[in-house]
C-alpha cells in the first residue's frame, strides 16, 4: 500500500468511485449502483429544496401533477449523477498525458531489449496502467514487442487498441442514451394522461352541471388535467435538454482525449520504434 500511495498516478486512491468506497468503472464507465444512490439523494433534496415554496405554482408542477413529474425528476437525476461521475474519471484519465514513459533522450531506441525500462519508468508513476486509457494501450503494444520482437506491429496494435477504445467509450454512454429517450417519452405520457384526465373531467361537467355556477367549479377539475398535459412534458423536454447539451460536450472531451492519446503513442512511441540490425550469420 506504501507503494501504491507514492506514484504520482494512484487510480486507487484518485478515482472518484473508489475514494467513495465503491468498485470503480473501468476508464470512464460509470457504476450503475453509485450513481442510482446519486440519484435518489439529489430526488430527494429536490423535493426537499421545494418545501418552504409548496405553495408556489412552481412546486406544483412537480408534486401536484400525479406520478409522472416525480419520475422525470429521478431520471433526470440519474442522469447527472452519470456525466458528473463521467467528468471526474475523465479529468483523471487526461492527467495521464502529463507523464511521458518513454526517455527522452534523442539516442533512445525502443526495442524488445528496452521495454523493460518504459515498463519501469510506467510503474513509477502509476499503480496499475490497465486502469488508465493511455497506459494500457501502451501496455499491450509493448508487452506484443517484448514477447514477439515485432517493431513493425507495434504501430498497428497502437491503432486497434485505439479504434476498440473508441467503440468501448460509446458504449459508456448507453444508459445516458436510454435515458435522454425515455424522459421526452414520460413527458408525453404526462400528456395523454392530463389530456385525457381533463376530457373526461369536461364530459362529466357538461352531463352533470345544469347551472353556470357549478359548471364553473366543475371546470376547476379539468383545467388542473390540462395543467398535468402540459407542464409533465415542459418539465421533460426542458430537463433532456440540458442533459443532452451537456452529454454532447463530454462526449466531445472524451472523443479529443482518445484522439490525444493517439497522438501521444505515435509521438513517444512510435517514433522510437526503430528495426535493429541483424548481426547473426557465419563470416566468411
Amino acid at each position: 500500500m506504501d507503494e501504491i500511495a507514492e506514484v504520482p498516478l494512484s487510480w486507487s486512491r484518485r478515482d472518484i468511485e473508489q475514494r467513495l468506497g465503491f468498485h470503480g468503472g473501468r476508464h470512464t464507465d460509470v457504476n450503475t449502483f453509485l450513481s442510482f444512490l446519486m440519484a435518489t439523494l439529489l430526488s430527494v433534496a429536490f423535493y426537499a429544496a421545494l418545501l418552504p415554496f409548496k405553495t408556489t405554482s412552481f412546486a406544483e408542477m412537480f408534486t401536484e401533477r400525479g406520478m409522472i413529474p416525480y419520475q422525470i425528476v429521478f431520471f433526470c437525476s440519474w442522469a447527472v449523477a452519470i456525466l458528473f461521475l463521467k467528468r471526474r474519471k475523465l479529468a483523471l484519465q487526461q492527467k495521464a498525458l502529463d507523464y511521458v514513459v518513454v526517455p527522452t533522450e534523442p539516442d533512445f531506441v525502443l526495442s524488445s531489449a528496452t521495454v523493460a525500462i518504459v515498463m519501469d519508468r510506467m510503474y513509477s508513476i502509476v499503480d496499475d496502467p490497465k486502469h488508465f486509457v493511455l497506459f494500457n494501450r501502451i501496455v499491450i503494444a509493448l508487452s506484443n514487442l517484448r514477447n514477439l520482437g515485432q517493431v513493425t506491429e507495434v504501430d498497428g496494435i497502437l491503432r486497434s487498441q485505439a479504434a476498440q477504445d473508441e467503440s468501448s467509450m460509446e458504449t459508456t454512454y448507453a444508459l445516458l442514451g436510454g435515458f435522454v429517450w425515455a424522459i421526452p417519452v414520460l413527458g408525453f405520457i404526462g400528456t395523454v394522461v392530463g389530456l385525457s384526465s381533463a376530457i373526461s373531467g369536461f364530459t362529466g361537467v357538461l352531463e352533470g352541471a345544469a347551472e353556470l355556477n357549478q359548471i364553473k367549479g366543475a371546470l376547476q377539475g379539468v383545467t388542473k388535467g390540462l395543467a398535468t398535459a402540459f407542464e409533465t412534458t415542459l418539465e421533460a423536454l426542458v430537463g433532456v435538454l440540458f442533459i443532452q447539451l451537456y452529454l454532447t460536450y463530454l462526449k466531445k472531451s472524451e472523443l479529443h482525449f482518445l484522439d490525444q492519446c493517439t497522438t501521444y503513442c505515435a509521438k513517444n512511441i512510435v517514433n522510437k520504434l526503430r528495426i535493429m540490425p541483424y548481426h547473426g550469420g557465419n563470416e566468411l
